[in-house]
């Protein structure tokens, strides 16, 4: 269905717990794999978000200091540029997963942490990453 706009949540589903933990060197290429593959749909839209989700392996949520922006960035950067690189900017759009990601971090500081990991997109591309990917995959502002 090449027509149908189809939204892809949390970062493709990634998890790197459980069963799942600890195994890196086989999760990341897998997750890899599938998102390119899925990526080379170009109706397929990509959330970035969901990330503060204990499922995805992070310690954030058990620390007694919250994690601040710049870190989360730096710390998110990896996974978050994979992403843009497969689909695009034009493709991708950050998400706020609240309160669910509440768990790691407060939305402040998601949000900050997006601004600061976009800050080398040009212009465009980051009014495409924080609004107009959103507005034009779920039809905002058309009559």
């Amino acid at each position: 269905m090449p027509d149908l706009t189809i939204i892809l949540n949390h970062l493709g589903g990634l998890q790197r717990v459980g069963p799942y933990g600890n195994r890196d060197d086989e999760v990341m290429p897998a997750w890899r794999r599938g998102l390119a593959a899925v990526a080379d749909c170009p109706n397929v839209n990509l959330k970035l978000g969901g990330i503060g989700m204990p499922r995805l392996g992070f310690d954030w949520h058990t620390r007694e200091k919250p994690i601040g922006s710049e870190e989360l960035a730096a710390s998110m950067a990896p996974i978050m540029n994979y992403c843009i690189d497969r689909f695009g900017p034009g493709r991708c759009m950050f998400e706020s997963n609240f309160p669910v990601d509440k768990v790691s971090f407060s939305h402040h500081v998601f949000f900050n942490a997006c601004k600061r990991l976009s800050k080398n997109y040009s212009a465009a591309e980051r009014a495409l990453l924080l609004h107009d990917t959103a507005a034009r995959a779920y039809r905002i502002g058309n009559s």
